[in-house]
């Protein structure tokens, strides 16, 4: 199910005008059943206004320092989600096709875990998740609970009976433990 999108922006005399308004569906991948990305709106640098309301251009899934994205992430149940026989490689290479640079930022060896030069706010909107971060401390989270998460290693688990969805913001800043093209 796609996601209704109405953007603003300024005509050309500096009056308020919509943009675009359109169904933004979502990114699911045959490797990882029940996830879904809804990648709503976001920018490699700081918008500037009036604006026009045209998506300015941003290709990978995390922002760089400046940058920002918007969007929405489901997580199934844990016992919906990755075969017994799943092929790391190719689930890695099928990420990287539809998210651009997340591969980069997942531990192979810690199915989940991953670091970030971002700061995260997410809101939960229904089911319930677990944030769980380094040493297995762990937070259940329902809906109507927020996180702002600090870049910090961490990894999303559903333990419930259905599915979470989540509304999410991330906004690229220094992070001196994180290299571009992965955790350090």
């Amino acid at each position: 199910m796609g996601v209704r999108r109405v953007v603003t922006g300024h005509s050309a005399d500096g009056k308020s005008i919509v943009a675009s308004d359109e169904i933004v569906e979502p990114i699911q991948l045959g490797v990882l059943p029940g996830y879904a990305f809804v990648r709503v709106w976001g920018a490699d640098t700081l918008p500037e206004l009036p604006g026009s309301g045209i998506a300015p251009p941003h290709v990978r899934y995390f922002p760089p320092v400046g940058g920002f994205r918007f969007g929405l992430f489901t997580v199934p149940p844990a016992g919906e989600v990755i075969a017994a026989d799943l092929d790391l490689g190719a689930a890695f290479v099928a990420m990287e096709e539809a998210l651009p640079g997340m591969a980069d930022h997942m531990e192979p060896d810690s199915p989940g875990m991953h670091t970030t030069a971002t700061v995260d706010y997410e809101f939960v909107v229904s089911g319930s998740i677990v944030l769980e971060l380094d040493d297995g401390v762990e937070v259940e989270l329902g809906p109507g609970d927020t996180v702002v998460q600090n870049g910090t290693r961490h990894a999303w688990r559903n333990r419930g009976a259905v599915p979470c969805e989540m509304v999410v913001v991330l906004v690229g800043v220094p992070h001196a433990g994180v290299l571009s093209s992965g955790v350090s």
